[in-house]
């Protein structure tokens, strides 16, 4: 009654789908609403009404055959789905691991952290401020009168002038907080970004880190600044560097000096680095000078004390030989790694 082929006709169509999507629409074909199943459903009205039952139980038997073979082929569609899955998340444990690149410390981070580490090791206690400070902090507490060179627009830059608001030239100003919050005796350093008008250059940034350090106490002399110049530098850049004061100027120290250091390239020979003169310049330091202390609410008679100044950019330089300070800044990961 009937035609057998419809059966034929699916296993052979059916062997040629291979995904989802061919699947549905295959199978919509023969048991969708306009399916061929469906076709046969309606040929019911056409057939003589004694052999209508046996008709509709041998559509029913053709539905379920079809039903089978679909449900068949879509456990044979996962199967071969979740194999290709696999294949392309498969590992080969047994091949080496590919190389990522982990990142490495900063120079900058590297070298403040070796010197915060040393004065910390000698009892000094690390303090920090903001960097948005007021005229007062950075230049009177510290006896920069107005008409010093370092307090004029083309050197500092200035927020808001009027009620006297700048970024930090130094990191001095933590010092002059400490001294107001805390009694002597004090060891203290303050590391920290500082900011000045300078043009970008070799030597030169805008915007770098320094590190300074206080020590207040009683009968505090140049012998005191000289042991932990000498302490600190030859812990950082190894124990056969010399330091030599050179007198200088600076408004918060009296006496103040510059310090320079055994030639790190030459080992204090003479070459191109040091000018032949087997030294470098490598920081500011002195004696702290008395009307900083009295701008505190101390007596200078009674106490005394040094401080010292460094460039963090300027330390890794000499260590590690690095000739153009923008290095640190350009975000080189070849300089970096």
């Amino acid at each position: 009654m009937i035609d057998s082929t419809i059966i034929d006709d699916l296993k052979s169509e059916i062997n040629k789908v291979d995904n989802k999507q061919d699947f549905q629409n295959l199978k919509a074909s023969y048991l969708g609403k306009k399916g061929k199943v469906k076709d046969l459903m309606k040929e019911i009205s056409k057939i003589e009404p004694e052999k209508r039952k046996a008709y509709g139980q041998e559509v029913n038997k053709i539905k379920n055959q079809i039903e089978h073979i679909f449900e068949e082929k879509m456990e044979e569609i996962k199967k071969i789905e979740k194999e290709k899955k696999e294949k392309k998340n498969w590992i080969d444990v047994t091949l080496p691991g590919a190389i990522t690149n982990r990142g490495k410390e900063h120079l900058i981070e590297k070298t403040a952290r070796e010197l915060i580490e040393i004065f910390t090791n000698h009892g000094f206690k690390q303090v920090e401020g903001p960097e948005v400070e007021k005229t007062w902090f950075n230049f009177d507490a510290l006896n920069t009168p107005e008409w010093h060179p370092a307090r004029e627009m083309q050197d500092t830059f200035y927020i808001d002038s009027d009620v006297g608001t700048l970024l930090r030239t130094h990191t001095s100003p933590v010092q002059v907080r400490t001294m107001l919050k805390e009694k002597p005796p004090l060891a203290i350093i303050s590391p920290g970004r500082v900011f000045r008008k300078d043009e970008m250059d070799a030597t030169h940034l805008f915007a770098f880190n320094q590190l300074e350090a206080l020590y207040i106490d009683k009968k505090v002399s140049v012998a005191n600044l000289k042991y932990y110049l000498e302490s600190f530098t030859r812990e950082f850049f190894g124990s056969k560097v010399d330091i030599l004061l050179r007198p200088s100027y600076f408004p918060f120290t009296e006496p103040s000096f510059e310090v320079d250091l055994t030639c790190i390239a030459c080992g204090g020979k003479g070459c191109n680095v040091c000018g032949n003169t087997g030294w470098i310049e490598v920081l500011g330091a002195g004696l702290v000078n008395p009307n900083v202390i009295k701008n505190v609410g101390l007596d200078p008679d009674e106490w005394q004390g040094f401080a010292l100044g460094a460039g963090i950019e300027r330390f890794a330089m000499l260590k590690y030989n690095i000739n153009d300070i923008r290095e640190f800044v350009k975000n080189d990961i070849r300089f970096i790694d």
